[in-house]
């Protein structure tokens, strides 16, 4: 028999309550946007997969990074806040409302020069993207069920050396589990589960998978940079 959602199926709650206690910030700009999130059902990223991401970016020092999935903006701000001046960040969004409001608040966070919200289908548009424009660092962050169709694109457009981030992969403990499948998700978590073995049996890739947050990769594109 499958459960709805059990939000405790990755990590146990007392491990979360601890790693969210260490892990507070005082930054007000981005509580902000934590509390619009929650307030209006904004999907954004786990306070503990922020603080990954947040590390990611300091160990790595891009100065390129694609995001898939802008939503408010809240993941490109806190990128933005740990990488070099000189990086430039690219964020995909398809949700005309989630442009505006992620363009609002990358201005008044004073990123606009470092950050641009395109308006796209991220499996279309990664196409398009010539193969001189190598990234440093991608993260997937957004439809779940289109990582697989973005896998290669994104693999074409890292620099050797390069990383992506994938975030949501275990899906509520589903991707592990069919004990745990919501049967209405069953599509998305055979898609997910499909997309963990393209990343750990690729050629080019080194991944890593981690029971962080709702589950994330981490794949490091093989070769000398």
């Amino acid at each position: 028999m499958s459960i709805e959602y059990d939000l405790n199926a990755i990590v146990p709650p007392y491990i979360t309550e601890y790693l969210r206690e260490k892990i507070t910030h005082n930054d007000e700009f981005l509580h902000g946007l934590e509390d619009y999130a929650e307030k209006n059902s904004v999907p954004i990223v786990e306070p503990e997969t922020a603080r990954f991401l947040s590390v990611a970016c300091r160990m790595t020092r891009p100065k390129k990074i694609l995001e898939v999935g802008c939503a408010i903006g809240y993941s490109a701000i806190l990128m933005a806040q740990a990488t070099p001046d000189d990086c430039k960040i690219t964020t995909l969004e398809c949700n005309v409302e989630m442009v505006a409001l992620a363009r609002e608040n990358i201005k008044n966070a004073g990123y606009s020069e470092k950050i641009s919200v395109i308006e796209a289908d991220a499996k279309d548009y990664l196409s398009y993207i010539d193969d001189d424009e190598v990234f440093d660092v991608i993260f997937l962050d957004g439809p779940k069920a289109h990582y697989i169709y973005m896998l290669d694109e994104c693999v074409r457009l890292l620099k050797k050396g390069g990383v992506i981030i994938s975030d949501n992969v275990l899906y509520k403990g589903m991707t592990a589990d069919d004990n745990h499948v919501v049967r209405r998700k069953i599509t998305i978590v055979k898609r997910l589960r499909r997309y963990i073995d393209m990343l750990m049996e690729h050629p080019e890739l080194e991944t890593s998978l981690l029971p962080l947050g709702d589950g994330v990769t981490i794949s490091v594109k093989k070769g000398k940079q």
